[in-house]
């Protein structure tokens, strides 16, 4: 029998290079400065690492995770998976997706898909994680805006 399943996508428009959106979305010590859900990335961004991931969705409890990395491209791709205690239990893939965009804007999309024998009891947890990603999508927007921004 399948786990039950959930998956949350949510997409932003922005308008600067795809290089430029993961040179600020790969600045893991930046993102305390900046990011209202990802509130800290620390480790280093390469397959199999571990990572000190720190979110606070709104409306809940901030969560510190140690997710494995699973994927890494510079300017395309990056992703992990984070485990509650044991697998099947609540296991979340995420990932960001970065596609360019005519005129030289970039398209990123922001997926979690949670597994796992907890995932029908978790609504109000899944419910903020996609008020999250819009919140870091509007801050990623304004810091891309910033003269510093990478």
């Amino acid at each position: 029998m399948p786990l039950p399943t959930r998956t949350i996508t949510a997409a932003v428009d922005l308008d600067a290079a795809p290089r430029q959106v993961w040179d600020v979305l790969a600045d893991g010590p930046s993102h305390a400065g900046w990011n209202p859900f990802l509130t800290r990335l620390d480790g280093t961004l390469t397959v199999g690492s571990r990572l000190d991931v720190r979110i606070a969705p709104p409306g809940g409890r901030p969560m510190t995770f140690r997710p494995a990395v699973t994927a890494v491209e510079p300017g395309r791709r990056l992703a992990w998976l984070g485990r509650l205690v044991l697998p099947g239990l609540f296991d979340g893939e995420h990932s960001f997706v970065l596609d360019p965009l005519p005129g030289g804007g970039t398209r990123l999309t922001q997926r979690e898909t949670f597994r796992g024998l907890l995932v029908p009891f978790t609504g109000s947890v899944l419910r903020r994680t996609e008020a999250g990603f819009g919140a870091m999508h509007e801050a990623l927007r304004r810091r891309l805006a910033e003269p510093h921004a990478a």
